[in-house]
């Protein structure tokens, strides 16, 4: 045991001399390499913190707001409100243009999901089939918008709401509740189609004005969109809170226009009657007030319907339109009343004769003041009169507008002088536009002042080889009407805010005063002269006074061959002037293609209409008050031949009208306007049928409040109606049926007298 004890105790004697040694070995790493370490980390820690605080700094102070801009983004949908464009009302308040409220369909193809790749494919062709029958898509063409990646494909835009309805239900009957989005939308539509679609203009796909007045105030008609603000996840689906934001869009204005809605169909209908009579290539008529330069019709024709511009709808038009290349097609929209210039011919003269009276080179009757042998004679060449080989001999100046004398006028041209007459042509506006407010308008065209030869001068006497627009002359003619002041033309009457319903009123604005009012009455005498005496006589008005000029013009250019152009001026009532109106008829192929004969009863049919319905009184009475008080009974003339009817009807004091063919003491009459036992002043109007001509004419009521009984008798006989008066003196207090009412022909007016006394 003791051997074995001595054996252990040197065992652990070595041992613990071995963790001695371990022991004092550790203690100095732990003394020398222990703090290094920690010193080393601490400064790596410190080095990795400030870092950390920099770009946080960085984060928070140098991208902060960049960052916060993006973030928000991420997180927030952005849908459009589109606000609601304009109307576009006439001057009484008709609405010409409209929005309707409409929708826009898309997608978010990759929202479009079903359990596995098979019935996602079964899904996206179902929904395809839908949007096809609904909307009437192509199939095909709408399956490979829903299969592709895009985030967002437009499936249609502006769709009316009974399809909306349709698409609604689908969803609801599939389950559909993903992927499809539905936004507000409008659309532009135009009530009356065709009419003053040159003023009006119409939008692109785009909701922008592209012609006309939505062009041209297509800022104040488009608005200000809205915006739906709302927070949205990752997957951009949208998060429902309460913190949505909705701003309101602003709406567009409206554009009130100086334009009389009645007397454009009015003035639309005789125009189209007239080109289409005299086979003219087209056509415009300008109706102005002389006293405000308000511009209350203004057509052309051939038209096109706005709520189908590119599909035309007039024959010369549709004949040749895809033959056409697109430059070629513009001219379809393109307002000829403003856009297109032409050489105005003995339109002109009155204003050259204006310029003459207002210089002291003439007066207005000065006799042998010109002289016609059939031509003048410029530097060896001979210029014809319109009336050659026959002359008008000696003439004072107003024969010479009554014979539109061209000789005379170059006499006058030659008189007066370049410089002169230049002058003048500034003054009355012919050299600049008239900014009237609609797009793309033009200027005349005229030689440079110092560059004018004899030649030149003289055909500026008779209107040719110089250039206007209609609205031009329409606009310098008015200065005459108005007692020789110029007015800006306009065509836009006010502005209303439909949001606050704020108007702002576009004022009349005085240019210039051209002539002296001493020189425009003059003239317009002389006018009187023309219609009464001259070769203007087509224009004439019954019971109106009107002042006339004609016109029939060539292009002088050798360049161009577009034709004749017939046009007719006129200024009713001649004393105080309220419409001007210029007719012009393009290349009219007749074979009396004067102005006098296509355009002058233009002129007269739509004044006849326009006069009493403006409330003008009729400054011509040929119904005198002996024949208002003689009150006779209208006889029963039914059953009667034509022949018996007309004879009796004329015995007992009574006109008569009707339209048959045959003979006339076979046919027998059914029915009479107004009835038997009706009793009316003398010479009144019976209007008679028979059964194979029962065709009844419809006629618009004239406002004859305010008038005499004799001036409203005029009024009512030019529109083929009659009058029946209660009362014995004083002016018309009321009237039935009312002014602007649609009545057959025959019908009686009655009107009601309010004692002055």
């Amino acid at each position: 045991m003791s051997g074995y004890n001595k054996k252990k105790k040197y065992i652990n004697s070595k041992i613990n001399k071995s963790k001695s040694h371990m022991t004092s070995s550790d203690k100095s790493i732990k003394n020398t390499v222990t703090p290094n370490k920690i010193k080393i980390s601490m400064i790596c820690l410190l080095l990795a913190f400030c870092l950390l605080i920099t770009r946080i700094g960085f984060l928070q102070f140098v991208q902060g707001a960049e960052l916060k801009e993006s973030a928000y983004k991420q997180q927030i949908v952005d849908r459009l409100i589109n606000p609601r464009r304009g109307n576009i009302l006439d001057s009484t308040g008709k609405v010409l243009a409209s929005s309707a409220q409409v929708d826009t369909v898309s997608i978010n193809p990759t929202k479009i999901k079903g359990k596995d790749a098979d019935s996602t494919q079964a899904k996206k062709e179902s929904l395809a089939s839908a949007f096809s029958e609904i909307f009437g898509l192509n199939y095909d063409e709408t399956l490979a918008k829903i299969n592709s990646n895009s985030s967002v494909q437009t499936i249609i835009k502006r769709v009316e709401q009974d399809k909306i309805d349709k698409l609604r239900a689908w969803m609801k009957e599939n389950d559909f509740s993903v992927g499809i989005n539905i936004d507000s939308d409008t659309k532009r539509y135009y009530p009356y189609n065709n009419l003053a679609a040159y003023v009006i203009g119409f939008c692109n796909n785009d909701n922008q004005g592209i012609y006309g007045v939505e062009r041209s105030y297509n800022n104040y008609l488009t608005g200000t969109p809205g915006k739906i603000l709302t927070s949205a996840d990752v997957n951009k689906d949208e998060i429902s809170d309460k913190d949505q934001q909705y701003i309101e869009a602003e709406n567009g204005n409206n554009i009130v226009l100086t334009i009389d809605a009645y007397i454009q169909t009015i003035t639309e209908k005789y125009l189209k009657q007239a080109v289409e009579e005299n086979r003219s290539r087209s056509g415009n008529v300008i109706i102005m007030n002389p006293n405000s330069g308000d511009i209350i019709a203004m057509a052309s024709y051939p038209d096109y319907n706005l709520n189908t511009p590119f599909e035309p709808t007039s024959p010369y038009w549709k004949d040749r339109w895809e033959s056409l290349n697109s430059q070629e097609k513009i001219e379809m929209y393109r307002n000829i009343s403003i856009s297109s210039t032409y050489e105005p011919g003995s339109t002109f003269k009155v204003l050259n004769a204006a310029i003459a009276l207002e210089e002291d080179f003439t007066s207005t009757d000065v006799a042998n003041d010109f002289n016609c042998i059939g031509y003048e004679s410029i530097n060896d060449i001979r210029i014809n009169c319109w009336a050659s080989p026959n002359s008008h001999g000696p003439q004072t100046l107003r024969k010479v507008l009554e014979n539109s004398c061209n000789p005379g006028m170059m006499q006058l041209a030659n008189r007066v002088g370049r410089s002169t007459l230049y002058r003048y042509y500034g003054a009355f506006g012919l050299f600049s536009k008239t900014d009237v407010g609609l797009p793309e308008e033009a200027t005349g065209i005229f030689h440079a002042s110092n560059n004018i030869s004899d030649i030149d001068l003289a055909t500026l006497g008779f209107g040719q080889g110089i250039t206007v627009t209609p609205l031009q002359l329409t606009t310098a003619i008015c200065s005459i009407a108005n007692d020789g002041v110029l007015m800006k033309p306009k065509i836009v009457k006010q502005i209303v805010n439909t949001d606050t319903n704020i108007v702002t009123n576009i004022d009349s604005k005085k240019i210039r005063q051209v002539i002296s009012p001493e020189t425009a009455r003059e003239i317009r005498n002389i006018m009187e002269s023309v219609v009464t005496d001259g070769t203007g006589s087509s224009g004439a008005v019954r019971g109106y006074s009107v002042g006339g000029k004609t016109g029939t013009s060539e292009s002088l250019s050798k360049k161009t061959n577009t034709g004749y152009v017939a046009s007719y001026v006129g200024i009713s009532p001649v004393e105080n002037p309220e419409v001007v109106i210029l007719a012009t008829l393009y290349d009219p192929q007749v074979k009396n293609y004067h102005g006098g004969t296509v355009a002058g009863p233009v002129v007269s049919n739509i004044l006849a209409e326009v006069l009493p319905y403006l409330g003008i009184s009729p400054d011509k009475i040929d119904v005198d008050k002996k024949t208002m008080n003689n009150i006779v009974t209208v006889p029963d003339v039914r059953n009667k031949t034509v022949t018996e009817a007309q004879k009796k009807l004329t015995t007992a004091g009574f006109r008569s009208e009707i339209n048959v063919s045959g003979n006339k003491n076979e046919i027998i009459i059914t029915d009479q306007v107004p009835a038997a036992g009706t009793r009316l002043p003398n010479n009144s109007l019976v209007m008679l049928y028979t059964a194979e001509n029962n065709v009844r004419v419809s006629t618009t009521v004239p406002k004859v409040l305010n008038m005499s009984a004799a001036q409203a008798a005029n009024s009512l006989k030019s529109k083929n109606l009659n009058i029946s008066v209660e009362g014995t003196s004083g002016i018309i207090e009321s009237q039935e049926p009312a002014a602007g009412s649609s009545v057959e022909q025959g019908t009686v007016i009655k009107v009601v007298l309010k004692n002055e006394e």
